[in-house]
């Protein structure tokens, strides 16, 4: 994975023939990707000759020279240190003429944070009389086998 030097060295160099890749967990349902798929098109439309792809683990490198994949998940649990990996090397194995680079996941970071309290925010908003003393907040994070993803979304609450 590129640390963030490198990352901002990728972006810099990007041309038409650089594939974004956003590598997002997923779901089996449908209303559970759009999210990531509304985040792609606003995007897509900010820069119109970027190409930017939506995955969810693992999606073919057609017609690129270079792949930038962006892994869109929180924890850096199994995805992100084994699945991840493992199918960059497939995709390497597959299409050699291409050069594949992934960026760190986003973490639970401040930026990640200022989101989070943006959204609330607005949602608070909208209710009729937000009652700080009846109106409840639930951050939910899904259990993992990986202690340091545990840790990391410990750290939150």
């Amino acid at each position: 994975m590129e640390n963030s030097h490198g990352e901002l060295a990728w972006i810099a160099r990007m041309d038409s023939s650089t594939t974004f890749l956003l590598a997002a967990h997923g779901s089996r349902h449908p209303e559970g990707n759009a999210e990531i798929e509304n985040f792609a098109a606003q995007w897509r439309e900010r820069h119109p000759n970027w190409r930017i792809e939506v995955c969810f683990i693992e999606r073919a490198a057609r017609g690129a020279r270079q792949v930038l994949v962006i892994p869109f998940i929180l924890n850096a649990a199994g995805h992100v240190k084994m699945e991840l990996p493992a199918a960059m090397e497939v995709a390497r194995a597959n299409h050699p003429e291409v050069s594949f680079h992934c960026t760190r996941h986003l973490g639970m970071g401040r930026e990640v944070f200022a989101v989070l309290q943006s959204q609330l925010d607005r949602l608070m908003k909208s209710l009729a009389m937000p009652d700080p003393q009846t109106t409840g907040v639930v951050l939910l994070g899904r259990g993992s086998s990986d202690a340091g993803a545990n840790g990391e979304l410990a750290k939150v609450g």
